[in-house]
């Protein structure tokens, strides 16, 4: 009795392995590929502040040969009928004081500007954080 019990389990193993052997395996469900980047935020990014301010500031540089200085920079402001001093802002981005603002001292002004701006530290200015909005704090941009 019992080796008849070791036999009918033995060929129910074999049976169940032959069967795993010539059953194919059902596809794996597909998923769509990664997102790779971070999930979109509601609010500005530093990227994009960067180029939408340099985009403004450049429209400044007259001459066109990439830096703006502070004759074009005075002259773009009182188009702009800018409120304050031309030249204190212009002093506050140029940097290395030769006159001239170029995009890697406007981009350097721009990353310090949004770090101040961006009171959370989350890498994105809400509405509430931008300059302008409502309820955020009167700044001089």
């Amino acid at each position: 009795m019992i080796r008849r019990s070791i036999f009918i389990v033995a060929l129910g193993l074999q049976a169940a392995a032959a069967a795993a052997q010539t059953t194919t395996p059902a596809p794996a469900p597909t998923q769509p590929a990664p997102n790779t980047s971070a999930p979109a935020k509601p609010g500005t990014t530093l990227e994009k502040f960067e180029a939408r301010r340099e985009k403004a500031f450049m429209r400044a540089d007259t001459d066109g040969d990439g830096k703006v200085s502070l004759a074009e920079w005075t002259a773009f402001q009182a188009q702009r009928k800018a409120k304050g001093d031309p030249a204190k802002s212009f002093a506050r981005m140029d940097a290395n004081k030769d006159g001239f603002v170029d995009k890697s001292e406007l981009d350097a002004f721009l990353a310090k500007r949004f770090a101040r701006l961006d009171k959370n530290n989350d890498g994105v200015l809400s509405a509430d954080e931008r300059p302008g909005h409502k309820t955020a704090p009167n700044q001089e941009q």
